[in-house]
């Protein structure tokens, strides 16, 4: 199973929607987006994919972001963290503003991917039996090209496709 990471799009639709399409020729189904969506209508988009949304520090309208993503699909999940398994693989996702809670989730040994963003920096780096991928950013601050992480669950091959 491929699914897609992504992050602070920041409403900047132009490189979200390619992503999007990325995703779709990719045969994505699952996205997981780590927060800083900021915008109902940015949710609005996701349509046709299942979603796991975790909140960011600019995401204000949460509620109606939330609000969005079960009207698209009873099965999407928007909140502050998202803990669970896919596929039989053990996930956690948050924003990454808090630092203490995306440490403790690296460092619980529990999952075998932590996904977060916040930094608009890339990562992918294996601590203990933890895999800790940030896709980078779609929107805001610019300090990386635009960029996502598509992974193949079942593998465990993953890689950063630029937008």
């Amino acid at each position: 199973m491929k699914i897609g990471i992504l992050s602070d799009t920041h409403n900047d639709l132009k490189p979200f929607e390619a992503a999007l399409t990325f995703f779709r020729r990719e045969n994505v189904s699952l996205i997981i987006h780590c927060g800083d969506m900021t915008t109902p209508e940015t949710a609005g988009s996701l349509q046709g994919f299942q979603v796991i949304h975790v909140f960011g520090n600019l995401d204000s309208a949460s509620g109606e972001i939330r609000q969005v993503l079960l009207d698209l699909n009873p099965e999407n999940y928007s909140g502050a963290e998202y803990t669970g398994e896919i596929g039989g693989v053990k996930i956690a996702a948050v924003h990454g503003n808090v630092q203490e809670k995306l440490k403790e989730l690296i460092h619980s040994g529990k999952y075998a991917y932590v996904f977060c963003g916040h930094t608009h920096r890339r990562l992918s780096e294996q601590v203990g039996a933890t895999r800790v991928i940030n896709p980078g950013a779609l929107g805001g601050l610019r300090l990386e090209e635009r960029s996502v992480y598509l992974l193949d669950l079942e593998s465990g091959s993953g890689d950063f496709h630029l937008i």
